[in-house]
């Protein structure tokens, strides 16, 4: 399954710029309003250790992770207390969100608050997100407490006091400033939760999107939006140039290496948006390597090797038997697998050994007779 990131952002902040940049996508960016349809792309996480395994095991397809990206209209000022928030039902679905604020100057372009305040945007729609989370609790409240005094006494009326319970937990939060990511709620709470999909419950990546008069400034900016948020969990920040990105992700790798070379840029786009989604979230990536196909998958850290095993196939975790693992590296310096078994790098673990990012598996199971 796609990691799954949706793209936010005020009105000419260049969002659809990055996702451009992110997807070689075409997208028509607008300088003069908003398109209501959505955008979306999915995309190959970069993983050079997918083309040395594919060159070791000549498989006969590689398959690497993928992320897709939901870009939805710019969000007008206001949009979240009157409900109207564009896209709400994609970027309810989504793992995270992604807010690209504006750090760029451009008179042709003005900004619609007047002028380019990042740390200001980033505080618009914190508040934004958070009043549409309040209208969600606002509407489910009273609908609740009335559906409770129907029920007897019982398991029904048990589960819906307790969600009551949660989201009037919640509605004081949001009444104080306070995003639900920032609310160490317990599994049993998040579980009675879980399907209002709450924007500020999600983590957010926040990407400053720059122009060449600022590039010099990208530390100066990003260490300013990480102090306003105060080291806050579940929160990420990137700086990046929207409009040569997206140039450069029309170019083919050759040309986009020599001109990122000339820019002083070290790292495309995509890679380094997609490296902080990961780390944002926890994730990473085993591997799994033979003659059919070489191939990534997305897991969070500290995944065991059952559940890893069932991300392949379900039957695969119910009937699992071992994992055999080599780690990439010692793999690499082994020179193959053969030699990694002599040198005793190729070792077999239990359902509980906890994946590391990297680990080549081949996971042994029965399940009617299938091994």
């Amino acid at each position: 399954m796609a990691l799954t990131l949706g793209i936010i952002g005020f009105p000419k902040s260049g969002k659809t710029t990055v996702f451009n940049t992110l997807t070689h996508s075409n997208a028509e960016t607008s300088a003069y309003g908003t398109s209501s349809s959505p955008n979306i792309g999915t995309v190959k996480v970069p993983d050079a250790r997918l083309d040395k395994l594919t060159e070791m095991f000549n498989p006969k397809k590689t398959t690497p992770a993928t992320v897709e990206y939901t870009d939805v209209a710019g969000m007008a000022k206001g949009a979240g207390q009157t409900g109207a928030l564009p896209g709400l039902n994609l970027i309810q679905k989504v793992e995270a969100l992604v807010h690209v604020v504006r750090a760029f100057d451009d008179p042709n372009l003005p900004h619609p608050e007047g002028s380019v305040d990042p740390i200001r945007d980033i505080q618009t729609m914190d508040l934004e997100l958070a009043f549409s989370d309040l209208a969600v609790i606002e509407k489910r409240l009273p609908r609740l407490e009335d559906s409770i005094k129907k029920f007897k006494p019982g398991p029904e009326r048990e589960a819906q006091s307790f969600e009551k319970e949660v989201l009037d937990k919640l509605n004081e939060a949001l009444g104080n400033d306070v995003p639900l990511r920032d609310l160490d709620l317990s599994e049993e709470e998040l579980k009675a939760i879980r399907g209002y999909q709450f924007l500020t419950l999600k983590p957010l990546l926040t990407i400053l999107n720059l122009g060449e008069e600022r590039a010099d400034d990208a530390e100066k900016l990003l260490a300013e939006a990480k102090a306003a948020a105060g080291g806050k969990q579940k929160i990420g920040f990137a700086a990046l140039r929207g409009k040569i990105e997206m140039e450069l992700s029309q170019l083919d790798e050759e040309e986009a290496t020599e001109f990122m070379g000339e820019l002083g840029i070290t790292e495309s786009g995509l890679s380094k948006i997609i490296h902080a989604s990961y780390d944002l979230l926890g994730l990473m990536s085993f591997l799994t390597a033979g003659e059919d196909e070489v191939r990534a998958w997305t897991i969070k850290k500290g995944t065991p090797a059952l559940k890893a095993a069932g991300e392949i196939h379900s039957d695969i975790e119910r009937g699992f038997i071992r994992a055999e693992i080599v780690s990439y590296n010692d793999l690499l310096r082994a020179g193959g697998l053969p030699e990694a078994r002599k040198l005793g790098l190729y070792r077999s673990e239990g359902k509980t050994y906890i994946m590391q990012d990297g680990d080549i598996v081949n996971f042994l199971f029965n399940v009617s007779g299938k091994k």
